[in-house]
């Protein structure tokens, strides 16, 4: 620019009058700006959620988002695993919940909270963008907390996502919001990722399994330890069993993927059930793969009366079992006390989900298992929008899959 040409003062005048609101107006009309964009956090008025209607059919239903009262948590969904007990509620209606909004499996993000919410049920600070995950609620005891040490576990709690419908409908974490009561447990989860987020509930029950397990005093560092059923509940347990330094880890199923899944996820050796007929013959071949030893310890995890019954044979005199497997009723298994207990002297302990000292425990055991190359996220082999929610259970239905996901767009 040449400044010997500039007109200065016919520059200020401009600049003065703009100031004032009375520039001159432009030979062109400057383009209107465009409407201003719903802010990137907004929260809709509504939500839509996946209603179990019927046996075997979701309809995704539209609920105004409720008030968030004082101590009360609104949270995004991202994302929830599809469990077992899901399958059962949406094929046979069980607990007779129908109409009812499932998954309890479920971790989002917190977008409104009361003004009484400040930390989570471990002590941690909460604040708006924070991932959290749900445990219980211990609405008729709320003094228990995780600190506690009496055996209080989910079957004595209410569980979000097998809640009965009632007016606010945002009970379950197959929707893209939840409503998280006061009087709920709550756990900050931020430092892990959306699949170890979803996977803190079935790994809980792990978690709880093996903590039972040791009460026996049977399970040690050392122990040859047989997990039957590689399920999601068994690769899980394999892992725990593998975080806490047990190497002598053999693996039972009847399907080779999930047996090769198995050895992926700390297994020493695999037993596929189909290759052999009989029980001895299924014993024999559990002892073998522990180079002639029978088990010191086993985990029962396929939910099968069968299975049940035969894993007695393949745990030495003074083992361990904890039986794990059983979330329904699946029936009776036949036994024989005589052989397969009291003149084995095998030690046994049920387990049933978790306890919420259980719950933080997980978060720790799910960065070990990342921090020593476990594939967690592996076992989540599908994901389905919600809208596609029947065939997400339909998919865990068929067992052609590991863990199946609902995950939000």
């Amino acid at each position: 620019m040449d400044m010997n040409n500039v007109n200065i003062e016919e520059i200020v005048k401009q600049v003065l009058a703009g100031m004032a609101g009375t520039a001159p107006a432009a030979s062109a009309p400057a383009a209107a700006p465009a409407p201003a964009a719903a802010p990137a956090g907004a929260i809709p008025k509504t939500a839509h959620v996946a209603v179990l209607t019927e046996k075997e059919h979701f309809d995704i239903k539209e609920y105004p988002i409720p008030p968030v009262g004082d101590d009360d948590i609104l949270v995004k969904v991202e994302g929830c695993g599809v469990c077992g007990t899901d399958a059962h509620e949406y094929k046979n209606d069980p607990f007779s919940l129908i109409p009812v909004v499932l998954g309890h499996e479920g971790t989002g993000e917190i977008v409104k909270m009361g003004k009484n919410v400040k930390k989570d049920s471990a002590g941690k600070p909460l604040n708006i963008g924070d991932k959290v995950v749900t445990c219980m609620i211990f609405k008729d005891d709320p003094d228990i907390t995780m600190f506690d040490l009496n055996k209080q576990n989910v079957g004595g709690a209410d569980v979000y996502g097998l809640l009965p419908d009632d007016d606010v409908h945002l009970n379950g974490w197959y929707s893209d919001y939840i409503l998280i009561r006061g009087g709920s447990t709550v756990f900050n989860v931020s430092d892990l990722d959306l699949d170890s987020r979803i996977l803190i509930e079935p790994c809980a029950v792990l978690v709880h399994a093996v903590e039972r397990a040791k009460t026996t005093n049977i399970l040690r560092f050392n122990s040859r330890v047989v997990v039957q059923g590689c399920g999601p509940i068994g690769l899980i347990c394999i892992a725990v069993l593998r975080t806490m330094g047990i190497e002598n880890i053999v693996a039972v199923d009847g399907n080779e993927q999930r047996l090769a899944f198995a050895k992926r996820m700390g297994a020493g050796e695999t037993v596929n059930f189909m290759n052999y007929k009989g029980i001895d013959n299924l014993a024999n071949a559990v002892k073998d793969a522990f180079g002639g030893h029978l088990a010191d310890f086993a985990f029962q995890c396929t939910g099968s009366p069968v299975a049940h019954a035969n894993i007695y044979k393949f745990i030495r005199n003074g083992g361990g079992l904890c039986e794990l497997g059983f979330f329904i009723n699946g029936g009776d298994a036949t036994i024989n006390p005589h052989f397969d207990i009291c003149s084995k002297e095998i030690t046994i302990v049920g387990s049933w989900v978790y306890t919420l000292r259980d719950y933080v425990t997980t978060f720790d055991f799910l960065k070990r298992a990342n921090a020593i190359g476990l594939p967690m996220s592996e076992l989540i082999t599908d994901k389905y929008p919600l809208e596609e929610i029947n065939e997400a259970l339909k998919k865990n239905l068929a067992m052609t899959g590991l863990k199946i996901a609902v995950v939000n767009k």
